[in-house]
This record gives C-alpha cells, sequence and structure tokens, in this order.
C-alpha cells in the first residue's frame, strides 16, 4: 500500500508512448502571444505586465552583460511556474518532480554560467576558488572544497526542486487519503483532516510559486558571479 503512493511519480504512458512531453508542451498553450496592438484583453495585459515586472527585478543585480539572458530566465521561470501549477490540478502529473528534468535544466544552465566567467574573467572567476587573505597552509583544502561546492550547484538546483515538490505532493495524498478512510469512520476528525489539507494545498501553491522563483533567481546568481 505504502508503494501506491509513489505511483503519481511515474511518468505517464498512453498506448505505449509516455506523455511527458504533452505535460512539458502544454504551458505554451496557456499563454496569448504578444500582440503589436494598442488595445489588447485583460489576460495578455496581466501576462505582460508580470513578465516586465518580473524581468526588471530578477536582472536588477545584474551587469549589463547578464541582460542577454532575460528571456532565457523568464521563460524559464514562466515554464516552471506554469507546470508547478498544473501538477496540482486533479488527474495530472507534475514533470518536475522527476530529477532527471530538473537535472536536465539545471546541469547545461549552470555550465553556460561557469564557461561564460572563463571566457570573459578567468582571472575572477578562478579567483572564487580561494577567498582572499586566505592562510599559506589552508590554501589547498579551500582550493578542493570550493570546487567541490562549485560542482555541488546543479546537483543542489535539482535536488532542491525535486524534494519540495515531492514533499508536498505526498502530504497532500496521505492527508486526503486519511481523510477518506476516517469519513465513515470519525466524521468530526475527517472534517479537520479536510481543512488541514486545504491548508496544505494553499501551502503548495505558494512552494510551487516560490521554488520556480528560487530556481531561476539561483540561476541569475550564478551569472552574476561570471559576469
Amino acid at each position: 500500500m505504502a508503494l501506491s503512493f509513489f505511483d503519481q511519480f511515474m511518468t505517464p504512458v498512453f498506448l505505449g508512448v509516455p506523455l511527458m512531453g504533452i505535460a512539458l508542451m502544454l504551458p505554451s498553450l496557456l499563454f496569448q502571444k504578444p500582440s503589436s496592438q494598442w488595445l489588447t484583453n485583460r489576460v495578455l495585459t496581466l501576462q505582460n505586465w508580470f513578465v516586465n515586472r518580473f524581468t526588471q527585478q530578477l536582472l536588477l543585480p545584474l551587469n549589463p552583460g547578464g541582460h542577454t539572458w532575460a528571456l532565457i530566465l523568464t521563460s524559464l521561470m514562466v515554464f516552471l511556474l506554469s507546470i508547478n501549477m498544473l501538477g496540482l490540478l486533479p488527474y495530472t502529473f507534475t514533470p518536475t518532480t522527476q530529477l532527471s528534468l530538473n537535472m536536465g535544466l539545471a546541469v547545461p544552465l549552470w555550465l553556460a554560467t561557469v564557461l561564460i566567467g572563463l571566457r570573459n574573467q578567468p582571472t575572477a572567476a578562478l579567483g572564487h576558488l580561494l577567498p582572499e587573505g586566505t592562510p599559506t597552509p589552508l590554501i589547498p583544502v579551500l582550493i578542493v572544497i570550493e570546487t567541490i561546492s562549485l560542482f555541488i550547484r546543479p546537483l543542489a538546483l535539482g535536488v532542491r526542486l525535486t524534494a519540495n515538490l515531492t514533499a508536498g505532493h505526498l502530504l497532500i495524498q496521505l492527508i486526503a487519503t486519511a481523510a477518506f478512510v476516517l469519513a465513515p469512520i470519525m466524521p468530526t476528525v475527517s472534517l479537520l483532516t479536510a481543512t488541514l489539507l486545504l491548508m496544505l494545498t494553499l501551502l503548495e501553491v505558494a512552494v510551487a510559486m516560490i521554488q520556480a522563483y528560487v530556481f531561476v533567481l539561483l540561476l541569475s546568481l550564478y551569472l552574476q558571479e561570471n559576469v
């Protein structure tokens, strides 16, 4: 019985065809294309306002050299936010609960920031491996530690997103199962459990938005160190 709780994290398959691609392309159907008209509808206006405000807030601490990443970071934020929120709907699948997908997003983007730093400012990029004023006997140890921390960054990005969403989905399913089981036995306790489930669902909505923002924010911080 316990293993069935993890069935929601298995990649859905229909007639032997994985539906992961459909789940990844679905967010693109929910957003309207920008229009060149002066007058637009409320949805497109709200969408443009959100994108502009997020881009402005994200690029505020970055140097002008990092502004070329505006389209990539904003698109990534909208993409992660969409699939995280869609995964909270009943009978849906959350692709970001798969570590392979998150690592596939984290590793290339992190590696791109590192390569940009090594190409544009190699001295400053390598200088991050050794803090200024380090005692001579500690130099080899600190270089090893900083190198390990550098290569752990993409793993931390992917695992953080996967763990938070997986834990939230598991808690929702566990509490929902408890509410259904307790309904015919102890209705009062079941009602309290359902109330807790509602509060946890609202918290999971917040987590879905925050984790998408944290993922993109950390990438922008890594980029800031290398531009």
